[in-house]
């Protein structure tokens, strides 16, 4: 049944329409001060209407705005829905202060014109692929916003004070800031998500951060910082040394440095903010180093008649105290220590132990670098086996970021993998080329939610499915 509250407005001229459709506000339609109305039912502002609310305007619906430059008056509107809200139209839809409440979510097939407040209370807040903006005007501001109310997409922001972007990736809320204006500007704001051409890197910068990046881009105005963050316990960060972490931006298709000082803990949260810089787009975090304690080159297991050995390859070393080689295996469900190695600290440095231990099955092995600091990282897992027909394993059960799957004897050349979620519903797809490795990894999407999941890796010879759990 439709249902339209309308209490205590001023009707001015109007004529409004009620179908199957909606609400169809073909006149002029005034909520005065103090006053409420609330819409059920879709709403749609004519191209020829006029819509002023200086009150509070509920709307329970979707709502379609086609009136050009309207007036956004000086009231509240309040989207509440307990379905999903799109906002259509082909003008933007112009409010004075909005409350956003919709765990189910809001979708702007049009652009949200803020003028005054925001509150996110619930749901997020997602950008078609156009794309549509949530527009906060000059002098704007927001409040409340978390992982689970934010902006998925595309913030657009005009003023010349700092301001702080609410955008994320539908699960973590990941801010970013421009501070410091030189001028009045308008910024187009979108979280990227994981990073793309990291290889294209110019000194002084040796590496960037593959797992995230964000677009900040310029419509008008002048100079600007770029104020970042990291939260290990969201997206992953690298184990850069602070010190040497900076601003990087993608320009003329390489990533560069432009500076900033660090501040924080890698293993867990921290910021930096640029120098002033004039050209804007993609930005992410760069190092003058490589990942501490070192960069893994490589890392490879093999069988030698009653034992193995296990080789490994790094470079840049730097306060390197020792390297712990570790196994798993059927007799072990855990890790455990079988050699301890003393670090070089040179250039690059090769490195091998034997493991004289019995074999039964599968072994798998890592390498844990320890700095003189007590920071370490892990090279990727390798495995050795005695079984003579082909298989595979996932190793890590459950899987953070990644999916590591041990191979054995499986025929070389190339296959297709898909992640299935517990409908059926393909999540992510691709190809790997097999040429003899050890274990394989598949970096996990960022579509993919926290649950169960099928992972399927085949080709015309050979087919893999196990389950995995995604955290």
């Amino acid at each position: 049944m439709q249902r339209i509250l309308i209490s205590s407005i001023l009707l001015l001229s109007s004529a409004i329409g009620f179908s199957q459709a909606g609400f169809v506000n073909n006149g002029n339609l005034q909520i005065n001060t103090g006053s409420n109305m609330a819409a059920f039912v879709n709403f749609t502002n004519a191209s020829t209407a006029g819509l002023v609310n200086n009150g509070t305007f509920y709307l329970g619906a979707n709502v379609t705005n086609n009136r050009a430059s309207m007036n956004p008056g000086t009231g509240v509107t309040i989207f509440n829905s307990t379905s999903a809200q799109f906002v259509n139209g082909t003008e933007p839809f112009r409010v004075y202060n909005v409350t956003t409440n919709n765990s189910t979510g809001i979708t702007l097939n049009n652009d949200l014109s803020v003028n005054a407040a925001h509150t996110f209370i619930a749901g997020l807040i997602t950008s078609s692929a156009t794309p549509n903006y949530l527009i906060y005007e000059n002098g704007a501001t927001y409040s409340g916003s978390t992982d689970n109310a934010h902006v998925n997409g595309w913030v657009r922001r005009t003023g010349s004070t700092n301001f702080i972007f609410p955008v994320g990736n539908a699960t973590y809320l990941r801010p970013i800031a421009v501070n410091n204006l030189s001028a009045a500007s308008t910024f187009n704001t979108q979280y990227a998500g994981v990073t793309t051409n990291t290889g294209n890197v110019l000194p002084n910068l040796v590496t960037v951060n593959p797992y995230e990046y964000w677009f900040v881009n310029r419509v008008s105005g002048g100079t600007a910082q770029v104020d970042m963050n990291w939260n290990n316990s969201k997206v992953t960060f690298p184990n850069y040394m602070l010190a040497g972490i900076r601003v990087a931006s993608y320009t003329g298709g390489m990533w560069t440095s432009i500076g900033g000082t660090a501040t924080g803990n890698v293993t867990t949260t921290g910021a930096i903010t640029s120098s002033s810089v004039n050209s804007f787009g993609a930005f992410t975090f760069g190092s003058l180093n490589f990942s501490l304690p070192l960069n893994f080159i490589g890392i490879t297991a093999k069988r030698k008649d009653n034992f193995s050995i296990v080789q490994w390859k790094t470079a840049e070393e730097y306060n390197v105290d020792h390297f712990e080689v570790e196994r798993k295996d059927s007799r072990n469900t855990t890790f455990f220590i079988v050699a301890t190695v003393p670090a070089y600290n040179n250039i690059t440095n090769n490195y091998d132990i034997e493991d004289h231990l019995p074999l039964d099955g599968t072994a798998f092995y890592r390498v844990r670098s320890v700095d003189r600091d007590g920071q370490y990282s892990y090279s990727k897992i390798v495995a050795v086996s005695d079984k003579g027909d082909g298989s595979m394993a996932v190793i890590n059960n459950p899987a953070r970021n990644t999916i590591f799957i041990s191979v054995n004897s499986v025929p070389k050349g190339n296959y297709a993998f898909q992640l299935i979620d517990g409908s059926g519903k393909i999540i992510q797809a691709g190809q790997i080329l097999l040429e003899g490795q050890s274990v394989i990894d598949i970096p996990v999407s960022m579509k993919a939610a926290k649950g169960f999941y099928l992972i399927k890796v085949y080709n015309s010879l050979f087919e893999f499915a196990d389950k995995v759990i995604i955290q």
